[in-house]
């Protein structure tokens, strides 16, 4: 009888599990649908001309992809490509000096025991947790007083250390890179530098591109750090040159439409980025050691 009644109670269990399945997948489908429609109407509104655009309100494409295109290139002699050329700079020089100084950091942290480490990893923790609006002022009081405030180390600079980045490599080296491998290593004669460079930094490559990649996206989305530091508008990342035609729309709304297709065409290196590097998240760990 006990037994008949454990079995009718987790059939019930397992129908009510079946009824409410539906329930998260729903919850994401709505949640994807939230991200997905203000990069779907970007997109179709990036095809219409200026009548299209002031005229309704749809997600039906229009016909003026090709000269927005056009004018957007011509404006100002290709300003935005330089613009856009500035944020791949910005971006791509400011993440891979950040992981590299975020391998180093997070390398020691994660495998050596000396004095001072834990305050030291609190302290980045504590640096995880401040926005980085409270410090964009202070920077440029200190670049500026460095005389750096108006140029391209003003951007590169604050965007080397990245607290979040050392934490994250600290936790994954720690996960990732053997002990034992470590004193093989040593007891071959391999140096420190060795060590870190031909056995550590391999397999703690899939972080490494992590960390390369968060640092990307947020110096390529980065607004307010160069609203701060730079004046010359040939130095300006692309948000910062939109954001002036996005201004100057205000009284020439014709602007609007190349603000949107330079929107478009913004958000395509990073989709790119995705795309290609995403396989390097599926690297085995040990595959970098066993290679060198």
């Amino acid at each position: 009888m006990t037994a008949l009644t454990l079995t009718a109670d987790a059939t019930g269990k397992t129908a009510k599990a079946r009824r409410t399945a539906w329930v998260p997948t729903l919850v994401l489908l709505l949640g994807t649908l939230y991200c997905l429609i203000p990069i779907a109407w970007v997109v179709i509104a990036a095809t219409k001309d200026r009548s299209e655009l002031f005229s309704t309100f749809s997600f039906a494409p229009g016909t003026g992809f090709f000269d927005n295109l056009s004018e957007l290139n011509a404006y100002r002699d290709g300003i935005y490509w330089q613009w856009m050329a500035n944020s791949v700079f910005y971006a791509g020089l400011g993440a891979l000096l950040s992981a590299a100084v975020s391998a180093a950091g997070g390398y020691a942290l994660g495998r050596f025991a000396f004095r001072g480490r834990e305050f030291i990893f609190k302290l980045m923790l504590a640096g995880v947790l401040v926005p980085s609006i409270v410090l964009a002022i202070p920077q440029y009081l200190l670049l500026s007083k460095m005389g750096l405030a108006d140029s391209y180390w003003s951007m590169l600079l604050p965007s080397i250390l990245s607290p979040y980045g050392v934490y994250l490599v600290r936790i994954y080296a720690a996960a990732s890179v053997p002990t034992e491998l470590m004193e093989a290593a040593r007891m071959d004669g391999a140096s420190e530098w060795r060590i870190f460079s031909r056995i550590a930094v391999p397999m703690m490559m899939p972080g490494l591109i992590t960390v390369f990649l968060f640092q990307f996206v947020a110096i390529w989305n980065n607004f307010l750090l160069p609203y701060v530091m730079l004046a010359d508008d040939t130095k300006f990342p692309i948000t910062l040159g939109l954001y002036t035609l996005l201004a100057q729309g205000a009284s020439q709304p014709a602007l609007y439409t190349l603000v949107i297709t330079g929107c478009l065409l913004a958000i395509l290196p990073l989709i790119g980025l995705f795309l290609v590097i995403q396989r390097f998240w599926s690297l085995d760990l040990l595959s970098g050691s066993i290679k060198s």
